[in-house]
């Protein structure tokens, strides 16, 4: 079989081609309604409003809230960083759990490790209470700011 491919050109063209007409296709003129269709029966209950999109994503988010980590997975006298959401949790003592902002106060880089009831930037060598976010020893000056958080069930939620 001796079929000749398309060139890279050719497929990047028609990629670019089909990414307009879906943006355009998505920024569409005005829906048309029929107005009748918009009338309730004179006898029965008026229909109830749908909920938009946004509006179903928010009750959802306010059902379920994502969970940050599961407790089993933050031990005891150490914690865990979560580095997308810039937030350390520790656990100085069984069953109570802290919340701090991951981000040095010295000069603004994440901190990388919990362990012996110590977060620990290993940037420059900060350190901080686990219990309480609060220097232990420099370069840094002040402490961790707080994260609230709640937990629930076996879940670690941001409060």
């Amino acid at each position: 079989m001796n079929q000749r491919l398309p060139s890279r050109r050719i497929v990047f063209h028609g990629l670019s081609a089909l990414g307009v007409a879906a943006v355009l296709a998505g920024c569409g003129g005005a829906e048309v309604r029929d107005p009748a269709a918009d009338e309730s029966p004179p006898d029965g209950p008026s229909p109830k409003p749908s909920d938009s999109p946004q509006d179903k994503l928010q009750k959802q988010d306010q059902e379920q809230p994502e969970a940050l980590v599961a407790t089993a997975e933050i031990p005891v006298g150490g914690g865990m960083v979560l580095t997308g959401e810039r937030i350390v949790i520790t656990q100085p003592s069984s069953g109570e759990f802290k919340a701090f902002s991951a981000v040095c106060t010295h000069q603004g880089q994440t901190v990388g490790e919990v362990a012996g009831n110590t977060i620990t930037c290993t940037y420059h060598g900060s350190q901080y209470d686990a219990t309480s976010g609060d220097v232990v020893t420099g370069p840094a000056t002040a402490g961790l700011d707080p994260v609230q958080i709640r937990v629930q069930g076996d879940a670690i939620l941001r409060a």
